[in-house]
């Protein structure tokens, strides 16, 4: 197989276009750059291909580049050996215990989430649209794989909250003001819990249709926790019920 080693190959340039949202939602790839993320993709069915140095560690398509190639479309400092191109994940079917996310913007935020959310056993989690992008980078690297491993889905929060409603589900949102202690929340077969954006909380129009508030306790004099550590101690707390 003969090496790629121009900058101004069409199919190289195509690949550099994927460190760009648009493109990535145009051509539904993303990029992802550590032999752990292609370890999981590749065992998640969902590794395309590859981009290389030397011949890849995975029996899947792939293209020899040099490393001045590979320099041009990696996001890291350090030039990796080889770099995998994955198709996004099919959405699947929302299940019984769900997590939704209203504009969630900090990539590391979202990256804590999906891995706490597949470490305390939730089945879906919904994106608002306003959410960071789940193929950036940042999140990607946050998640260790996880995203392969859990349903994850974006959809508009205030009509699929009516769905889940109209099958039956329990709305949780989240509000030290109005809520109850998180240790109080009794298991229910479908429920559904709502964490809001990091600077302002759940927006107004998705907490009015919220059907019960829950808060953890801490200390007064501390005023809020990051989103992703208050994830993972609510779905701890949950998964212990």
């Amino acid at each position: 197989m003969e090496k790629i080693i121009s900058l101004d190959n069409s199919y190289i340039k195509k690949i550099r276009k994927l460190k760009n949202k648009k493109y990535r939602d145009q051509y539904k790839l993303f990029l992802v750059e550590t032999p752990h993320l292609i370890k999981e993709a590749y065992n998640a069915h969902v590794l395309e291909e590859i981009i290389s140095l030397d011949k890849p560690s995975f029996p899947v398509n792939y293209r020899l580049v040099d490393q001045k190639v590979i320099k041009s479309i990696t996001s890291l400092s350090d030039i990796p050996k080889e770099i995998g191109i994955v198709k996004f994940k099919k959405e699947e079917e929302i299940k019984n215990k769900v997590l939704m996310l209203d504009n969630i913007q900090d990539p590391g935020n979202l990256g804590t989430i999906i891995r706490s959310s597949l470490a305390f056993n939730i089945d879906t989690i919904i994106l608002s649209n306003n959410s960071v992008d789940l193929y950036n980078p940042k999140v990607i690297n946050a998640t260790q794989g996880t995203l392969f491993q859990i349903n994850i889905i974006r959809r508009d929060l205030k009509e699929t909250i009516n769905e889940l409603k109209n099958k039956g589900f329990i709305i949780y949102g989240t509000d030290v003001n109005n809520g109850i202690a998180i240790e109080s929340v009794k298991k229910q077969e479908k429920e559904a819990f709502i964490l809001g954006n990091e600077g302002n909380g759940i927006s107004e129009d998705i907490k009015n249709k919220v059907d019960k508030n829950i808060y953890i306790q801490i200390n007064k004099k501390c005023e809020s926790l990051n989103v992703g550590v208050a994830a993972s101690i609510i779905l701890y707390e949950l998964n212990k019920r």
